[in-house]
């Protein structure tokens, strides 16, 4: 996308239409990172078709937890344990998320990411700390990845460079409006599953304001932001179990 002012709420506004045209008259929505994103804005317009969703990274913050960040201050009193986790969590993650703000703050600075596959290789394997290690170690090491092996990554690299996407892939983040992390509001069936190695873990009380049909919520015991990716099984049967009572 390379419109001025695309959001995910443009994009989800498209997901239906695309839905529609292929026949579909109820269905479910269910994403994780962006796909997250465009899912939770899905749900805020809550077209009749869409019987509920599924998210493995559900981005809502409470708004004086949002403003503590901002500032970069310390975080609200009266924390629990578990939300005070997710905010030094945050905290750290803000501060070690170079590539997402070089792509909000100068996202054409980066057409070395459509004149060198190395570029564009090392652009992409550095996406957060604790996916960064693993993806080393796998191809360093030969250490396994949950199910991901050095090809699927490879792959994933060559789609990107034969496509020739990096650069307006990075503009999707300075054309965002909107925050990455905010209190949200979805009213329709949600599922929400946390994986440990998340960029956070969501505190369910998070959660839960967020989503006020919380129908299913479950911390899973291994896998991290790119579970679709990793943990394929875990996250499969976490969409059959969260949605199934809306079949």
């Amino acid at each position: 996308p390379t419109t001025p002012g695309w959001n995910p709420a443009r994009m989800a506004s498209a997901w239906t239409t695309l839905m529609k045209r292929l026949g579909y008259r109820k269905f479910v929505a269910q994403g994780g990172d962006w796909g997250a994103f465009v899912t939770n804005s899905l749900a805020e317009q809550a077209p009749p078709e869409l019987l509920g969703i599924h998210v493995n990274f559900s981005g809502t913050l409470p708004a004086d937890i949002s403003d503590a960040l901002a500032k970069g201050g310390p975080a609200p009193a009266g924390l629990s344990d578990e939300e005070q986790r997710a905010y030094d969590q945050l905290t750290f993650a803000f501060g070690h998320l170079p590539t997402q703000f070089m792509m909000i703050a100068h996202p054409q600075t980066l057409y070395g990411l459509a004149d060198s596959p190395v570029a564009l290789a090392a652009w992409m394997l550095d996406h957060d700390v604790a996916s960064y290690e693993h993806l080393a170690k796998l191809f360093v090491d030969g250490e396994p990845y949950g199910a991901i092996t050095r090809d699927d990554v490879l792959d994933n690299i060559t789609l990107s460079w034969l496509t020739n996407t990096g650069v307006s892939s990075a503009r999707l983040y300075t054309e965002f409006t909107g925050g990455f992390f905010r209190d949200l509001s979805i009213d329709i069936p949600a599922a929400v599953s946390v994986f440990p190695e998340e960029i956070y873990q969501a505190p369910r009380s998070w959660v839960e304001r967020g989503y006020r049909n919380l129908i299913h919520f479950n911390d899973l015991p291994k896998g991290g932001h790119f579970a679709a990716w990793e943990q394929r099984e875990l996250l499969v049967e976490e969409v059959r179990t969260g949605l199934r009572s809306l079949r």
